[in-house]
């Protein structure tokens, strides 16, 4: 009842001012992000995730397994966090 009041008070939320606050969200871009989606398109990354979706593809068309892509997905993580620890920390003076 009392957010009715506010409501009532102060009315509703201009458009243009959500409008304005989703702009800015979304040209917001986390770097570090960045650096990952570039560092998975290595050579090596490749290559690893090329392993890990051959494991989930041939995990998933079984009933049932006790395979789990563990290795497959820690080799992709290492091979991709390697690359971007090695580009960022030779970035940061």
């Amino acid at each position: 009842m009392v957010f009715e009041e506010k409501m009532i008070m102060n009315g509703e939320p201009d458009e243009d001012e959500e409008e304005d606050e989703e702009e800015e969200e979304e040209e917001m871009v986390d770097p570090l992000e960045s650096l990952r989606q570039k560092c998975e398109e290595a050579e090596h990354c490749v290559h690893t995730r090329g392993r890990l979706e051959e494991c989930e593809t041939r995990v998933g068309s079984r009933s049932s397994t006790e395979e789990d892509c563990t290795e497959e997905l820690f080799d992709f993580l290492h091979a991709r966090d390697h690359c971007v620890a090695h580009k960022l920390f030779h970035s940061v003076k």
